[in-house]
């Protein structure tokens, strides 16, 4: 018989209104609504159940019993490919994964992705985080490795940093053509999900039954859409004009990521299209929002006063603000009430930046220079910004 969780809730109230009022109608329209059936998407369960089994091999026998520092000094010693007789086998069974170029990759068709990362500029980073990260918080179910991890007490502001980090370094020009750049960091992600998912299996009182493993295939799935397709949508209700073969590329580069991080490439879509029916597929199927959903919400809504970016009070103000106008812009008045998040008229940010966007957008297009320097600009100030981030943790964390 079919082993079904009790997460499993179909249809799913707040995101049936994502593609019915919100901003998944279009995204709908690019399908023609062709979503997949529900007996195809209750097919999709079994992803509940599977792990990243090699990643939670090296936590268990390399991690644990030699220590973080040890393990991180036999990954770089591996990706270096200097003595590597004393690093166990099993690490280096990872390092010999991650190392070996897969036969469908096109590092070129990679590129073009991350370029098309980086001259997001900062519209990247809204929409990351208010898109795609609050988005998320309204499946109660993917929420759960998150509580039993203690994610809410060590604060979103960490959670914001370390994803904000992560980004900025993997689509850098070229970062994934490098073992110690781009590999390097999918490794270390990788790792950091396993050693959470050990963890919750070894020291809580995790139900299977009732939310799948924790950290599952399917979440990661989920997540690596975000990354993917929610950003792509989010990118373009803000006025970025993807060039045609940048989507593609987007969607190659993000294949390539999730495979690095333990996602069997076979479960990744490789076309838009493909990936707007995997997210319905996952999205249909999510539990409401729940407490701990609200208390994530707050959580990241109130961020910038947990930060010490930015610095001054008026600003952290301002930023709560104007991150709440663009978590509606995005995700619409119904998910975010779901979420607890405060009413608020339409404020004019998001249409604004919108605005100015479009006119960048035009001015870069008019020459080859133009594009460029506006790419170079755009990677600058997003440099800028994780550094700040990166700052404000560290600062905070000493004090």
């Amino acid at each position: 018989m079919e082993e079904i969780p009790k997460r499993y809730y179909f249809p799913s109230p707040g995101f049936t209104s994502y593609w019915n009022k919100g901003r998944g109608r279009k995204l709908a329209e690019k399908i023609a609504r062709n979503f997949p059936t529900e007996d195809e998407i209750r097919a999709k369960i079994p992803w509940l159940f599977e792990i990243d089994q090699l990643a939670d091999a090296v936590i268990r026998e390399v991690m644990i019993p030699h220590g973080y520092p040890k393990t991180i000094q036999w990954i770089d010693q591996g990706l270096k490919g200097q003595n590597t007789s004393g690093i166990p086998q099993i690490l280096m069974e990872l390092l010999g994964f991650s190392t070996t170029k897969p036969h469908w990759l096109d590092l070129e068709k990679v590129e073009i992705g991350a370029k098309l990362c980086r001259r997001s500029g900062t519209r990247g980073f809204m929409v990351l985080r208010n898109y795609c990260l609050m988005g998320g918080y309204e499946s109660s179910a993917i929420n759960k490795p998150l509580i039993f991890t203690g994610a809410l007490k060590k604060g979103a502001a960490k959670r914001t940093t370390e994803t904000t980090d992560f980004w900025v370094k993997v689509i850098a020009e070229r970062a994934l053509e490098e073992p110690l750049l781009g590999i390097r960091e999918c490794i270390l992600i990788r790792l950091m999900h396993a050693y959470a998912r050990v963890s919750i299996l070894q020291r809580t009182d995790w139900k299977t039954e009732e939310w799948g493993e924790p950290l599952n295939q399917w979440d990661m799935i989920a997540t690596n859409l975000g990354f993917s397709l929610v950003f792509l949508d989010g990118i373009q209700s803000l006025g970025i004009r993807p060039k045609p073969e940048e989507i593609p590329g987007l969607f190659h580069l993000w294949k390539y990521i999730g495979y690095l991080l333990g996602i069997p490439a076979e479960y990744l879509p490789e076309t838009e299209e493909e990936a707007i029916r995997e997210l319905y597929a996952w999205t249909i199927n999510q539990p409401p929002a729940d407490a701990d959903t609200k208390e994530f919400a707050r959580a990241l809504m109130l961020e910038p006063y947990t930060s010490n970016f930015p610095k001054k009070d008026w600003q952290k103000k301002r930023a709560v603000q104007v991150h709440l106008s663009y978590n509606y812009y995005f995700l619409g008045s119904e998910s975010c009430k779901a979420m607890g998040l405060p009413v608020k008229g339409r404020t004019i940010y998001p249409f604004l930046f919108r605005n100015i966007t479009r006119l960048q957008e035009w001015w870069y297009s008019t020459s080859k220079r133009a594009f460029e320097k506006g790419v170079k600009n755009r990677r600058k100030n997003q440099e800028h910004i994780a550094h700040l981030y990166l700052q404000g943790a560290k600062d905070y964390s000493n004090s």
